[in-house]
């Protein structure tokens, strides 16, 4: 059965002396633990690129991850990545896999990517562990909520801000609340001007980084501190160092 972490970022920038990758993961919140639980070391690594177009961006984000596996004792086989140099080879490369990246990027640029070598259907039954990170874990959703990002993006009337997604979770989450809370777009204050608004007749999860939901064995689990943002009211409901059970219908 799909394992499926669907993180703001897992990656923490303050690395131990000695250490040589750009990042780790995130100790708190269990979240290594949890990856221990279900990543079997040797296991076959892919990252899906969010930039399929970005070569060596998507090359460095798939050994920088697999570092991060090493340095916390979960040492994948091999590893590999699905971009635009091998969008025929996507359904072999997943059926290959038993831990899967959704890269971090553009939202909608990805989401397209996504769409175009038919990754719904190519994860409908995936057996492994899925990591998502901000965009991928946003696309992950059945129908995903493309917050604004890019200037003109929030006053574009054909700017679409629901999208169908890859239908791994009924989550919607909102990643970086800790880089991006303040940030003024087009004019707009991102949360209480453009989010707070789209929240009507929807539920985002609110994240910042280390923060995380954890899928698995029947149960949705947020780890971290959270806030719910639904019907235009923002509320918190989780701490750090915390956990909750989440239903679908939160």
């Amino acid at each position: 059965m799909m394992v499926l972490f669907l993180t703001s970022s897992p990656c923490e920038d303050n690395v131990p002396q000695g250490c040589d990758l750009p990042c780790i993961y995130f100790e708190r919140n269990e979240f290594v633990a949890n990856l221990r639980r279900y990543v079997v070391p040797g296991g076959r690594f892919l990252v899906i690129a969010a930039w399929p177009e970005a070569h060596a961006r998507n090359d460095e984000t798939a050994r920088s991850f697999a570092g991060c596996f090493r340095w916390h004792g979960m040492g994948l086989s091999s590893g590999a990545v699905l971009d635009s140099r091998n969008p025929e080879q996507a359904a072999a490369l997943i059926q290959s896999s038993d831990v899967i990246l959704l890269s971090g990027g553009h939202v909608p640029t990805e989401n397209a990517f996504f769409r175009q070598i038919g990754l719904r259907a190519l994860l409908a039954d995936y057996p492994g562990v899925i990591m998502g990170v901000s965009a991928g874990s946003m696309n992950a959703a059945d129908v995903v909520y493309a917050q604004p990002e890019e200037p003109g993006e929030a006053v574009d009337p054909d700017y679409r801000r629901f999208i169908p997604g890859l239908c791994l979770t009924d989550k919607n989450i909102l990643p970086h609340y800790n880089m991006v809370r303040d940030n003024i777009l087009d004019g707009l204050r991102l949360f209480e001007d453009i989010s707070f608004a789209d929240s009507r007749g929807h539920t985002f999860y609110v994240l910042p980084d280390g923060s995380y939901i954890l899928e698995a064995e029947g149960t949705s689990t947020l780890y971290g501190e959270a806030w719910k943002l639904q019907n235009g009211v923002m509320e918190k409901i989780c701490a750090d160092g915390a956990s909750v059970i989440l239903t679908s219908q939160e």
